[in-house]
């Protein structure tokens, strides 16, 4: 008989074309044959290369969705991504943790569509600091990292907010260093160059990443295994297509 696949769980927002949020997470976890849980945060009107709105479910709905799944059944680690505001991001946090004592939260923290469109209008630096004692892992790419510190340089922004969880700073902004992911966990540092020369600009592929770094570490990966393989997952996502929508291969 087939062992039963690990649980996991992604709290995202719909993205009705399928590239970002929800979906997207749902089918990174299919791919990594992990049993995904899928709760929605908000309700987005938009396509892959424009956003259009964004209607947000409150929280009590939230956690209506996120209960019965996290109390029947055992999900260790769960991706948050779109939220309104920190208040409401922390309060999630610290339920999810009650209703599933020792789940691991990673959190990926879309402060802007890809379509430029901003969700978070101002950022409460203290509140953040706050959150990420409450988190395992935080995805931000190299400009979230800046808005989250107020600093100039990303690394530094990094390096800063590593003080509270484990941070990997995403290269896909970097402009010195495109493509270069760097994982910091308290003082040790680990590069992940680029693996393939020749990818595309990709809607949602901040969550495809995030989500497929949570299915590895349910599937067992150590944290710094489970980045090397989100980013091999990644890379193959951005170099299947030339349009903005990405195939999805395991």
């Amino acid at each position: 008989m087939e062992q039963q696949r690990p649980f996991a769980m992604s709290i995202a927002g719909l993205d009705p074309s399928g590239g970002a949020g929800l979906l997207a997470d749902i089918k990174t976890f299919e791919q990594h044959r992990v049993n995904g849980f899928g709760v929605c945060t908000a309700l987005t009107v938009q396509t892959p290369s424009q956003f259009v709105s964004v209607e947000w479910l409150p929280l009590t709905c939230i956690l209506a969705q996120s209960k019965p799944l996290l109390t029947g059944n055992p999900v260790s680690y769960c991706k948050i991504g779109i939220m309104p505001d920190i208040q409401s991001l922390l309060a999630l946090v610290r339920q999810v943790k009650q209703f599933s004592p020792g789940i691991r939260i990673i959190l990926d923290p879309v402060l802007k569509a890809s379509s430029g469109f901003s969700f978070h209008n101002s950022i409460h630096q203290l509140a953040w600091k706050e959150l990420l004692a409450e988190i395992y892992l935080l995805t931000p790419n190299y400009d979230e990292a800046l808005l989250l510190t107020g600093l100039t340089d990303g690394e530094a922004a990094a390096r800063q907010l590593s003080s509270g969880c484990a941070v990997l700073l995403k290269g896909g902004h970097h402009k010195n260093k495109p493509g270069y992911d760097i994982l910091y966990i308290n003082d040790v540092v680990h590069t992940y160059p680029p693996l393939l020369t020749k990818v595309f600009p990709k809607h949602g592929s901040g969550c495809v990443l995030s989500a497929a770094i949570t299915a590895g570490l349910a599937n067992g990966l150590s944290l710094e295994e489970a980045c090397d393989n989100g980013k091999a997952y990644t890379e193959k996502l951005l170099a299947s297509h030339s349009s903005l929508t990405g195939y999805h291969h395991p």
